[in-house]
């Protein structure tokens, strides 16, 4: 039978507030993707980012585009020359995946030729906000691991040492979101490095972080609005120890797991993260997180409500998806 596809938007409310440098949501809003040939029903989910330039009408739009190939048999190959990197490609690339997982009755690691997923210790994010307001979110986690914890602030020392106060056991990643500058990026890093942070994600802008390659890095230094795709990857040696490959700027899947052997090739430690998204979206970058260095795959934990079935998630673990939500 032909395949049919349709693409529509979902609205997941967050528990409570989530706060970074760039403002605040109360909501989760994703574009989901379900290709279907009248038996086997395929699944994908993105979360457009207004970062990029996207939004929920330009997502929708993007698929409603491609939807005559796909419906006439455009191959996930193909696809990676039809539509460009970002949210709609990930929502169709991963519905793909998914319903020849279905068709042909073997999980989507196998299809990938990767390992098969095991259980995998995530992060938790922690929003940005005042100091004190800040160590008392981290002491009511201070149970989990790894804590991600939102700054980019002209002066975040505060936040750095309120937070190891509040969670002085756990691993912590820093994302500033492009919030600081070059003019007070040494004295964070020496905070971090005093402080025992893990990791610094995204402290300049994208296209303006040149000095990350003249300032001493004592925090490994992981890039993230600098990345998207392979293509990326060689510019930013010098500069970043690490990369995070998110799917929704990946375009799906196929190129994260291409993006993810090319990183280590060239020596840079590797994260995976998410959006703020259900478990659809974080499914198929379970994949991909095996055996990085840091994942960061909470985007269900933050809302009040995800989909149905959902990842399981216990303690700071997560674990692979059933077949049932996909893959």
């Amino acid at each position: 039978m032909p395949l049919s596809l349709t693409a529509t938007v979902q609205h997941f409310p967050i528990a409570g507030v989530f706060t970074i440098s760039r403002g605040s949501k109360t909501t989760a809003s994703v574009v989901t993707c379900e290709i279907s040939d009248g038996g086997a029903t395929g699944w994908g989910e993105c979360v457009p980012y207004a970062r990029y330039g996207e939004s929920l009408e330009s997502v929708l739009a993007a698929i409603e585009a491609v939807r005559p190939s796909v419906e006439a048999g455009l191959t996930r190959a193909g696809l990676q020359q039809a539509m460009p990197p970002g949210a709609a490609r990930n929502a169709v690339d991963c519905a793909l995946w998914d319903l020849e997982a279905k068709q042909i009755g073997k999980p989507v690691h196998a299809l990938a030729g990767v390992a098969a997923p095991g259980p995998l210790t995530t992060a938790y994010t922690l929003s940005l906000g005042e100091p004190e307001q800040m160590m008392k979110q981290a002491q009511k986690y201070s149970h989990r691991a790894l804590l991600k914890v939102k700054v980019g602030t002209a002066d975040d020392t505060s936040r750095i040492r309120a937070v190891r106060q509040g969670a002085p056991e756990s691993r912590i990643i820093l994302d500033a979101n492009e919030g600081w500058t070059e003019d007070n990026l040494a004295v964070h890093f020496a905070t971090c490095a005093e402080n025992g942070i893990s990791l610094i994600e995204q402290p300049l802008p994208a296209g303006r972080d040149q000095a990350l390659a003249s300032i001493a890095r004592p925090v490994p230094v992981c890039a993230d609005e600098s990345v998207h795709g392979t293509d990326d990857l060689e510019a930013l040696v010098g500069r970043y120890d690490a990369v995070n490959i998110k799917l929704d700027k990946t375009g799906g899947l196929t190129e994260a797991l291409r993006m993810r052997a090319a990183a280590q090739a060239l020596g840079l430690k590797i994260m995976v993260g998410c959006m703020v998204g259900s478990s659809l979206a974080m499914a198929p970058a379970m994949l991909v997180a095996q055996g990085v260095d840091f994942v960061d795959l909470d985007g269900p934990l933050l809302l009040a409500e995800d989909c149905k079935p959902g990842l399981r998630y216990e303690a700071s673990l997560v674990f692979p998806p059933d077949a049932s939500l996909w893959g």
